[in-house]
């Protein structure tokens, strides 16, 4: 039989609510030392990292497959593709001098801009040279219906290696399975469907067996949907991060001390992500105020972040795809002092902890396998259209020791979230080699602002810092030059 997937409904939900608009591509850039990779003649050898790529490639196969869809249900499935060119994916591009991180930033928003191609597997890397201080910098971007966090985590500890000296080697032969015919396709989407009766009768069966165990958990999941549907279709409060969006994207960066945040939180309490949520709300309250939204204000609204939470289990790292759940955790954006609003934020997520939003995304999901796949994506829809959250803040953990390319070592990596429906702005942070790095993805049009809050970010970490009398370290703050329009 021909080799196909079908993708689930989570990951066929980012297709689903893709439009020119929201492109649903999720991406990083990473910045290396660039000695280790220079030709003779001063270019940096992007034909070995090619070379390096196609000998790695097999570990994730997903990379060479493409978009098909099923006869009668339409649904989505991954085929391998026959006309798969490495070179098409790997390019190759230079910054302008000086080559300034400012010019890094306008590349790397300019190419999370543009769509990728459905009819090819769904990825990029642009290898950029050129950078000043002698570096060079790698931009992915992968759709997000192929890979969440967890799962970027684990293509980074693919491509990249703990050992400097890392060496090529020879590619493994890779033959395309043939794509199913539309007759296979047919057949078995009807055998599927023809299996959902004998599921249900399993069901039942065990229901007969032990009635009250069975309903015990139907009815906590019916809670859990309750709850989950209850957070998704209850309105934000209106910001002006919070209108319509078009297809143009800026991004900026900022890189924070990660020991320095463990120390605030061992000294404050709560974890890493409370102390990020807690400097979110914080620099969203200053960056308000700055659009005129007075603090008093401020304490009459719901400002609400969308926050991914991984449910991947250890025995499927390395997978792609995604398995996570969605907390709306409100932000007490109004609160001025540091110690109380890190309070707040502790609190808030320790009652998210023991809420049933996990498992009532579960339950939607399985809901919508079972009955109609298009359901969880109308329902995201909803929930973004009636302002379900103000923006997304997600906070992937990564190695902590040195990786490198081909010898190169790896210096920062910046990550760079997709935006959803009148979201203006998202923030994403990733930690590495005892680093947090911060990459704010933004609207070109409703953030132009968007070195503002990156500042205000700064300035609220920095208070927490203060608060919590932990010694004081760089912050790297970047300057942010003025960029020129986008063109479509």
């Amino acid at each position: 039989m021909a080799r196909y997937e079908r993708l689930s409904v989570i990951d066929r939900t980012f297709l689903d609510i893709e439009t020119p608009e929201h492109p649903q591509h999720v991406g990083v850039t990473m910045i290396f030392d660039a000695a280790p990779m220079r030709r003779p003649d001063g270019g940096i050898d992007v034909e070995r990292i090619r070379r390096y790529l196609e000998s790695r490639l097999h570990l994730v196969p997903r990379y060479r497959q493409k978009l098909a869809w099923t006869p009668l249900e339409k649904a989505p499935i991954w085929v391998d593709d026959p006309s798969f060119k490495l070179e098409y994916h790997v390019r190759h591009t230079a910054l302008p001098r000086p080559g300034d991180e400012d010019a890094l930033k306008r590349l790397a928003a300019r190419i999370m801009s543009q769509r990728l191609d459905r009819g090819r597997p769904l990825w990029e890397v642009w290898v950029v040279e050129g950078l000043e201080g002698d570096r060079f910098a790698l931009v992915t971007k992968t759709h997000h219906c192929m890979v969440d966090g967890i799962a970027g985590v684990d293509l980074m500890t693919v491509v990249l290696s703990p050992d400097p000296e890392e060496e090529i080697g020879e590619p493994v032969e890779w033959v395309p399975e043939p794509p199913p015919s539309t007759l296979e396709l047919a057949r078995d989407e009807l055998l599927r469907r023809a299996g959902f009766p004998f599921q249900a009768l399993s069901l039942a069966r065990e229901f007969v067996e032990d009635p009250v165990r069975l309903a015990r958990e139907a009815w906590r999941r019916l809670e859990a949907l309750g709850e989950t549907l209850g957070a998704a279709l209850s309105p934000a409060s209106e910001t002006p991060l919070n209108h319509p969006i078009g297809p143009h994207r800026r991004f900026d960066w900022t890189t924070f001390d990660l020991e320095q945040v463990k120390a605030v939180k061992n000294r404050l309490g709560g974890t890493v992500n409370d102390v990020v949520l807690a400097t979110v709300a914080g620099a969203l309250g200053t960056f308000l105020e700055r659009r005129g939204i007075t603090r008093f204000q401020q304490r009459r609204m719901n400002i609400r972040a969308m926050v991914p939470v991984s449910v991947r289990p250890p025995t499927e790292r390395g997978t792609t795809g995604n398995q996570i759940a969605l907390w709306a955790a409100t932000l007490p954006v109004a609160e001025v002092d540091p110690r109380r609003r890190l309070a707040a934020i502790r609190e808030m997520t320790a009652h998210l902890k023991k809420s049933k939003q996990t498992l009532g995304a579960a339950v939607l999901a399985q809901v919508s396998e079972w009955t109609v796949p298009t359901l969880l994506s109308t329902a995201t829809r909803l929930a973004y259209r009636s302002r379900a959250a103000n923006l997304v803040v997600t906070n992937v953990p990564g190695p902590q020791i040195p990786l490198y390319l081909l010898g190169a070592r790896m210096l920062a990596t910046y990550p760079m979230l997709n935006l959803l429906m009148n979201q203006g702005l998202g923030v994403a942070l990733f930690s590495y080699d005892h680093k947090l790095f911060w990459g704010f993805m933004a609207d070109w049009d409703l953030v132009p602002d968007l070195r503002d809050f990156v500042r205000a970010t700064e300035r609220s970490f920095e208070e927490l810092r203060r608060a919590a009398e932990v010694p004081s370290a760089t912050v790297r703050r970047h300057r942010h030059a003025p960029a020129p329009p986008p063109t479509s």
